[in-house]
């Protein structure tokens, strides 16, 4: 069976209007668009799915989100011309992909994952053109990252988004300096652009200055982009995205927070504190 070919921008499926488009853009037949379209064949295929999820903006909707865009991703198969997109969630903690299939309504299967260095994680598999196509309405696509742009957040939810990002792509730990106890706190994307925007709303929202991206090629092909807090910037942080007693997040996370504020640290001066240790294992600050 010969396909069509394969369209090279997924921004233009997300903008089609009707069957017609997309069956003429050369990504998915007429029959696949109907599903997509959202009309009654997908009463069929929803797979006790709440499809429409990603269509408003809600605490859960935009954590999710967030999540997505640190440990998720859209894959395409050209084996499945009718339902081509599938969207995958990932965590190493199979407990948490059950809270977010619960609050997507889903049933689908949680499988294990094996990585690269044999790494086990835990994923879920959802093929579902709706909810597909509202994520690269939102600016997620397959390949994102390469395709990965600022994600425009409505204000009220963008802690929760934080949040979503941070318990994928984010890290938090307590260490010494001299014997004094210190915390830092992580964000890391492969799309600088993204970081770039999401550490600019960030530090706006919390108030500090801006943060320096620093990026680190070393262990991989494609470089990673980092965004550091560390004491004070830490507690807002923490603050920031659990100051609204949300639901959805990682509890060994916010234990390192919690900690934190039981920790009596002695006095030191700011203007001492070394916290660019490690910093000279990174490449050249970027931005």
């Amino acid at each position: 069976m010969q396909f069509p070919p394969w369209p090279q921008n997924f921004a233009e499926v997300a903008k089609l209007e009707n069957a017609q488009d997309l069956k003429s853009c050369g990504c998915i037949t007429l029959a696949g668009a109907i599903p997509a379209l959202g009309t009654d064949m997908n009463t069929v295929l929803k797979k006790n799915l709440n499809q429409n999820f990603f269509k408003e903006w809600t605490e859960k909707m935009s954590y999710v989100l967030g999540f997505i865009m640190a440990d998720g991703c859209i894959t395409v198969s050209k084996e499945r011309p009718n339902r081509p997109f599938t969207l995958n969630i990932t965590s190493a903690d199979k407990k948490h992909l059950y809270k977010i299939r619960k609050v997507l309504n889903s049933k689908h299967k949680i499988s294990k994952k094996t990585g690269e260095e044999k790494n086990v994680a835990f994923q879920i598999q959802i093929r579902n053109q709706i909810i597909v196509n509202d994520l690269m309405k939102l600016g997620i696509f397959p390949r994102k990252t390469s395709h990965l742009n600022p994600i425009i957040v409505p204000e009220k939810y963008f802690p929760d988004f934080v949040r979503g990002f941070f318990d994928g792509d984010g890290s938090v730990y307590i260490y010494k300096v001299n014997k004094v106890p210190q915390i830092k706190a992580n964000f890391v994307s492969s799309s600088l652009s993204f970081i770039v925007d999401f550490n600019q709303n960030l530090c706006e929202k919390l108030n500090i200055p801006l943060k320096s991206i620093h990026k680190e090629t070393s262990r991989r092909k494609t470089p990673l982009y980092y965004v550091d807090f560390y004491i004070e910037d830490c507690e807002k942080l923490a603050e920031f995205i659990y100051g609204n007693n949300p639901i959805l997040f990682l509890p060994r996370k916010r234990k390192v927070f919690e900690k934190w504020k039981s920790i009596k640290r002695r006095d030191y001066l700011k203007q001492n504190y070394p916290s660019k240790i490690g910093w000279h294992l990174n490449q050249k600050i970027v931005a």
